[in-house]
């Protein structure tokens, strides 16, 4: 597999459109697209093709059945977990070259063990909201890497 220089993952999808416009974000930026587990939607699905318009042609886009599937394609890989649960700020890491950021399903999050990896981080939100909208998280933090790393 080839390296890019950024990775986005999202583990069990639940919204086609969301992961469409996320699609349509990493063709546009050169980010490569890892589909993790189970989605909740079929990627032939109309909406998940809408969103991602004529930009799926562009995007290297890979599906693995688990995350230790993805690590052991990238054993060397360094993986950020984006959740609310973290006080470390996003704009706190010094990002690499191939890092990974993972993002978790639209209405839980990632499962805990991620949420309190070291690497867990966070978007800072006014207090008492839920949280972001999926494809909004992931542009947020994939600028955030071409901010500090150009593209």
């Amino acid at each position: 597999m080839s390296k890019s220089r950024i990775n986005v993952v999202l583990y069990e999808p639940e919204i086609p459109q969301n992961t469409g416009n996320i699609a349509r974000l990493c063709a546009c930026t050169g980010a490569d697209l890892y589909l993790v587990g189970k989605l909740g939607f079929s990627l032939s699905e109309k909406y998940t093709k809408r969103a991602g318009l004529d930009y799926w042609d562009s995007v290297n886009i890979k599906k693995v059945n688990s995350m230790e599937e993805l690590y052991e394609l990238f054993p060397n890989g360094t993986f950020y977990y984006m959740t609310t649960k973290s006080k470390k700020l996003y704009t706190d890491v010094k990002f690499k070259d191939g890092d990974f950021l993972v993002f978790g399903p639209e209405t839980r999050g990632l499962p805990e063990k991620y949420v309190k990896d070291e690497h867990a981080i966070t978007i800072p939100m006014r207090e008492g909201q839920r949280s972001l909208n999926l494809s909004n998280s992931v542009a947020i933090a994939v600028y955030e890497v071409i901010r500090q790393n150009g593209i």
